[in-house]
């Protein structure tokens, strides 16, 4: 894959920026995937091509996404990050805010069963 796709510098402010204002639900998730605590190493707001990514597992190219509320609208716009993802052989999974909140151990078992995939 082309290299420079991922992590554009241009990005790079956004991206610290990010990293450091993490919503609570990425900061539980974080402390969930960080270090290899699933067998994987992940980074946390990765860009790939012009999008950043709230998580990506680099060796299984898969990213994961937490959606809140304003992902009702947004519809649109984050078919065409899938979708753009999905054309560099790039898997996504995406979360509602609420499942990290209510049911963490069932997001990280559908994260684990894509890892083992």
């Amino acid at each position: 894959m082309f290299n420079f796709v991922y992590n554009n510098k241009y990005l790079k402010e956004t991206r610290q920026t990010l990293r450091n204002k993490l919503t609570p639900e990425e900061a539980i998730l974080w402390n969930r995937l960080k270090n290899g605590h699933l067998g994987y190493k992940f980074r946390r707001q990765h860009s790939i091509g012009n999008f950043i990514t709230d998580f990506y597992c680099p060796i299984k190219k898969l990213v994961i996404e937490l959606d809140g509320s304003q992902h009702l609208d947004n519809e649109e716009y984050d078919q065409e990050r899938t979708n753009y993802f999905k054309s560099l052989g790039i898997t996504v999974l995406r979360f509602w805010n609420n499942d990290v909140n209510k049911n963490l151990n069932g997001v990280l078992m559908k994260i684990e069963e894509k890892l083992t995939k």
